[in-house]
Parts: structure tokens; C-alpha cells; sequence
């Protein structure tokens, strides 16, 4: 651990670097020349590419496996992008092509950061590697996965780790609370003032689920008349509160300097990175990495 002075607000710090961790990740599973790439794999369209790409060799293990670490992705989704998968390719291929694009993407989208972003590589594998894979599936699954040869896509990979270690933390904090995957999505969807509950929606809840859904939170008070309360969202912060508690870790190892120089670095791109999904999926999609009143500038 480099440094972690008492006067840093680590629980903030957390929060804005995985903000810009969702933006510096994220627009790769939208983007048309990974889709077209995976397309090219023979899948039809390229269905199902997010899934697999980003899950990498946990697909091995099956797609069951990659349902419960997904936690709230629909499971016929999932199982339908692995079985498109199985005809025509491996799940090394998946990763292949969506790394293949990253670096294409980053120098030609965001040039300015990609010689500092490499730079950072080995400080962000250290970091990564300082987190605990117990129960962390998804982050456990990209740790082998590193390109030293080509250290700004390794960057982009510790990143990568980092990331999907919040977001197994995510889940964790969920499970305790003994929320499902549609009834998170329900709640997250308040939080971030997203309507029509398009957010468990986009991840595959249909009505039925909803609608049981809905009847659990409102069991526990946290829905009234169909509505999710402020109460529901005042609990849905303090979850959050606590998966930024939890995710400080990397960025405590990694020291409070590093982390500032990587959030700014980041943040002087974020929104063309989050523009590329606008423009390729559109304006809800990622919702992780849009702004929300909990997450300055």
C-alpha cells in the first residue's frame, strides 16, 4: 500500500475511480467494430457478445456458472450466447476480439490518454492483485488474463479486474441482503431516476418478474402503492455507501495520488467514452458510468 493518509475521504475517492472506471471499461461491449468482429466469428449478428466477451474464461465453466455471477442477467439470454458460442467459436476467441478492439478503440477515439493510461499498467496489476478473490468470481476469472507485450491494453485489463471485483462486491452486498437480481434492479432503477423500470428490463425482467418483484419490496416497505418509497432509495445510497467502502481497497493500494492522477486522466475523456454508447446502444445504457447526484465531477 503506497499511501493512505487519514485526511482522504476514501469512500469518495472509491466512488469517483470507479466511475471512471465504468467509462473507461464500458463502452467496449457496444462497440459496432468488436460486434462486427464477433459477427465474424459466424454468430449471427453477433448475439450475445457481451456476455461472453466479458465474462471470459468463466464461460468455460459454463453458462450457469456465468448466470450466477452475472446475478441479474436473464439465464436464457446467457445460455442462448453460449450455445451461439459453442457452434461457431471459443470463449478465447470472445476475448480476442473484444481486446482487439479496445486498442483500436482507445487510439482512435481517445489518443491523448493512451501513452499515460500504459504507463500506469504495472501499478494497476499491483493493485489488482492486492484484492482478495474470495467470492469474487467474475474478478477472479480476468486475473490470468494480462498482455505485458502491449502494456496499454494490460492497463485497460487491471482496470478491468479491478472493476469486476466492485462489481462481484455489488452482488455480495445484494445476497446478504436478500435481494434478487430483478428486485436490485427495481431498486437501482429508482436510485438513478431511470423510468419504466427500464433497467431490469434491459437485463432481460419481464412482467412476471416484475410483478414478484415488486410484491417482495413491498413486503419489506420498501414499495407502497407500486411506487418505490425514499425510504427505498435512502437504502438503496446506503448500499452503495458500502460497495464504495468496500472497493477503496485497490485504490488504497494503489494511494491517493495515483488514484486522483487516474481519475483525472479519465475524466478528461469520460464523456466521449460514454458518447460512443450513446451512439452505438443509447442514453440509458451503462448507467454505472452516467452522472448521478452521488458522484461529482
Amino acid at each position: 500500500m503506497t499511501d493512505t493518509p487519514d485526511h482522504v475521504d476514501w469512500r469518495m475517492l472509491s466512488r469517483r475511480a470507479s466511475f471512471a472506471s465504468h467509462r473507461l471499461i464500458g463502452w467496449i461491449y457496444w462497440e459496432p467494430r468488436a460486434i462486427a468482429a464477433y459477427e465474424g466469428l459466424g454468430i449471427p449478428n453477433g448475439v450475445g457478445y457481451y456476455v461472453t466477451s466479458r465474462a471470459g474464461r468463466l464461460g468455460d465453466a459454463g453458462a450457469d456458472v456465468v448466470t450466477a455471477a452475472y446475478y441479474s442477467i436473464n439465464a436464457r439470454f446467457v445460455a442462448a450466447s453460449y450455445d451461439l458460442l459453442a457452434e461457431h467459436a471459443t470463449t478465447a476467441d470472445a476475448v480476442r476480439v473484444r481486446d482487439d478492439a479496445v486498442v483500436a478503440g482507445l487510439r482512435e477515439y481517445v489518443p491523448g490518454i493512451c501513452d499515460e493510461l500504459a504507463s500506469m499498467s504495472t501499478a494497476l496489476w499491483e493493485a489488482a492483485d492486492s484484492l482478495p478473490s474470495s467470492a469474487r468470481v467474475l474478478f477472479a476469472a480476468q486475473l490470468e488474463h494480462r498482455r505485458p507485450d502491449d502494456p496499454l491494453l494490460d492497463a485497460w485489463l487491471a482496470v478491468n479486474c479491478i472493476r469486476e471485483w466492485r462489481g462481484d462486491s455489488h452482488w455480495i452486498v445484494h445476497a446478504a441482503e436478500d435481494l434478487t437480481g430483478t428486485e436490485a434492479g427495481v431498486l437501482d432503477g429508482a436510485w438513478r431516476s431511470y423510468a419504466d423500470d427500464w433497467l431490469p428490463r434491459s437485463r432481460g425482467a419481464d412482467d412476471e418478474a416484475l410483478t414478484a418483484a415488486y410484491d417482495m419490496l413491498a413486503a419489506r416497505g420498501l414499495v407502497v402503492d407500486g411506487e418505490v418509497t425514499r425510504e427505498a432509495i435512502t437504502y438503496r445510497q446506503q448500499l452503495e455507501d458500502r460497495l464504495d467502502d468496500m472497493a477503496a481497497l485497490a485504490w488504497q493500494h494503489l494511494g491517493a495520488e495515483a488514484t486522483q492522477r487516474f481519475i483525472d486522466l479519465i475524466s478528461s475523456v469520460g464523456d466521449v467514452l460514454i458518447g460512443r454508447i450513446d451512439a452505438t446502444a443509447g442514453e440509458k445504457w451503462m448507467p454505472a458510468g452516467r452522472h448521478h447526484p452521488g458522484i461529482p465531477d
